[in-house]
């Protein structure tokens, strides 16, 4: 369970409480969830892997970002090349995908294959934070050679469908577990991982 977009010392508490095992830092000015390499360093993640998004940064930007911020993983959700994901060890990157882009499931697989070499994880996202969600059961018949997960409008109310129609094996949520644009909420927190855990 990755839960992106975090900013607040206290989320990120009940967030660890509850058992997640990712704590995602997104770092693209644009976004409200967007955070400097200065405050994710100065948050503590009590264990959850530190995983850093990054859409517009170059390599060079991305390594410093990542040492300063004690990040565990480099997000690649800006459409970057194979060749620019080869800077970084592939154990960890998380590449991210949208099936929505693709004409076919059979194109989405081609390129599942192509960028398996050069990260650890792949992510399958309907839209940066937009609370869209994927056409679950049609994912269900893609190969992946490494772990993937899911994301894309997951919430309280919608979570244990996808994970009945497509099997992924992890979740990413982000804008639907929010009270507000880039604030996320103790009790939506709360709510997911009751669903998840009983």
């Amino acid at each position: 369970m990755k839960i992106c977009g975090m900013s607040e010392q206290s989320v990120i508490d009940h967030a660890a409480e509850l058992g997640a095992d990712m704590c995602g830092f997104i770092f693209y000015p644009p976004s409200p969830r967007n955070v400097s390499p200065e405050q994710a360093a100065r948050l503590e993640t009590h264990g959850m892997k530190r995983v850093g998004v990054f859409v517009t940064q170059s390599a060079d930007e991305v390594r410093a970002i990542a040492r300063e911020a004690r990040l565990d993983f480099i997000q690649l959700h800006g459409g970057q090349s194979a060749e620019f994901a080869a800077h970084f060890p592939a154990e960890r990157v998380i590449r991210v995908l949208w099936p929505k882009k693709y004409a076919t499931l059979e194109a989405l697989q081609t390129d599942i294959d192509f960028f398996a070499p050069t990260c650890g994880m792949f992510l399958l996202d309907a839209g940066m934070g937009s609370g869209m969600t994927l056409d679950w059961p049609s994912l269900a018949g893609l190969r992946f050679p490494h772990p993937w997960m899911l994301s894309g409008g997951l919430g309280p109310d919608n979570v244990e469908e996808a994970l009945a129609a497509c099997s992924p094996d992890g979740l990413d949520m982000n804008s639907r577990l929010e009270s507000s644009p880039g604030r996320k909420s103790a009790e939506l927190l709360s709510r997911v991982f009751a669903q998840l855990t009983r």
